[in-house]
């Protein structure tokens, strides 16, 4: 794999974080708002939902970007 194909992986990588970083603070003002009894926001926990399927499809395409180990494929 190139350099310059590892070094995007390595982005994507950084993206995937700031991606859960986001999804958790939803679930935060979510569940903040059910600890105070009100119904959690369906907008959030929509949201937060979106953000981890756009997370995941990040992560797979990093993971796609990675060198090949010895024995694959």
């Amino acid at each position: 794999m190139s350099a310059r194909a590892e070094e995007l992986a390595s982005r994507l990588g950084a993206i995937a974080e700031e991606l859960a970083d986001l999804a958790i603070d939803r679930l935060s003002e979510a569940s903040s708002a059910a600890g105070r009894g009100a119904v959690p926001d369906p907008a959030l926990v929509a949201e937060e939902r979106r953000l981890t399927r756009a997370r995941r499809a990040v992560e797979k395409a990093a993971a796609l970007l990675q060198p090949d180990e010895p024995g694959d494929g």
